[in-house]
């Protein structure tokens, strides 16, 4: 059987990464591209192109099945970025168009969450599944809902915002202006704030954490902190674990999924976020979903995630 391949192109705000992956989800070769160095889109897409071919060239495939990019704002409908904040081009950038100019094969844009859920259903732990969630946790939290199996975009392109849906009104300010944001507690930077909250509170506490300037504390600091046994870090995660397993007990209520995916660094803490999660998420859960749904972590690797959903775009349906 003759093998396929479509490339990957994660953006981020530093750094683009740029995968060739065949179709049994093997990311073949990478090459990468300082995306902060770039004011101009139209020099940028030209050279990812001059990446592409190299890439191809370098590993003698002559054809690929298409492009995949998860970027931030992406629109999945208009194959644009859409006033990206953290992207030194502004404004609405036709990436679609933009490609076309170089290479003459299909072209999908989405966000970054919405590629992490198609990359888990193509090649990761969802094959096979019609409906489930994907939560992405980094420095905000983003989400993908595969309904029916397929990807949930909604009119503007940008459904699935669950990280701004709101878990406590009033709350902690968040970036999208308003108060109480899933992210705002369950993100890494949230993570970071209940910590520091904690320290706060507890000035008896002497623990490791206590010697890590404010300025330079990490949740991944926090995670390694709880996981030998860290009594004010497991308490951070227990809370985290609390008001995650809610936001997932909502997420369930809404779209009636199989399983619900985690992904990214705080998920690395393991069972000190996950145990909390589990027991928050089954008290929280309506009683007629009841053992019908499973919580799981994501199953892409680790270093090729955001390539491998990237380029599972490419098999995407509306």
């Amino acid at each position: 059987m003759t093998n396929t391949y479509s490339i990957g192109i994660d953006i981020g705000g530093t750094n683009t990464d740029i995968g060739l992956v065949r179709d049994d989800g093997r990311c073949m070769a990478k090459k990468n591209l300082p995306t902060n160095k770039y004011s101009n889109a139209s020099v940028y897409v030209s050279d990812i192109c001059t990446q592409i071919k190299a890439l191809m060239a370098e590993n003698g495939i002559e054809t690929i099945d298409g492009i995949g990019i998860a970027a931030p704002a992406g629109n999945f409908y208009t194959g644009c970025i859409e006033n990206a904040t953290n992207l030194k081009f502004k404004g609405i950038i036709d990436l679609g168009k933009l490609f076309h100019e170089h290479m003459d094969v299909p072209v999908v844009v989405s966000n970054d969450a919405n590629a992490a859920a198609y990359g888990e259903l193509v090649y990761g732990g969802a094959k096979g599944m019609r409906h489930f969630v994907m939560f992405t946790l980094g420095t905000g939290i983003g989400s993908g809902i595969v309904v029916d199996g397929k990807l949930v975009h909604g009119k503007t392109g940008g459904a699935g915002e669950l990280g701004h849906a709101i878990l406590i009104p009033e709350g902690r300010p968040c970036g999208c202006g308003r108060k109480g944001c899933l992210e705002t507690y369950c993100s890494a930077t949230g993570i970071r704030r209940t910590a520091i909250e904690m320290l706060e509170a507890h000035p008896e506490y002497d623990g490791p954490l206590r010697e890590v300037p404010e300025a330079d504390l990490t949740s991944k600091m926090v995670g390694d902190a709880a996981k030998n046994g860290d009594s004010l870090a497991l308490k951070v995660f227990e809370k985290t674990g609390y008001w995650l397993g809610i936001a997932l007990a909502n997420a369930v209520a809404f779209s009636g999924p199989e399983a619900i995916f985690l992904m990214g660094g705080p998920v690395k803490a393991g069972d000190v976020l996950m145990q909390p999660v589990k027991e928050s998420f089954k008290k929280h859960l309506c009683f007629v979903y009841d053992g019908s749904v499973d919580i799981r972590v994501s199953e892409l690797p680790d270093n090729d995630a955001a390539i491998l959903g990237a380029a599972a775009l490419t098999k995407a349906k509306e």
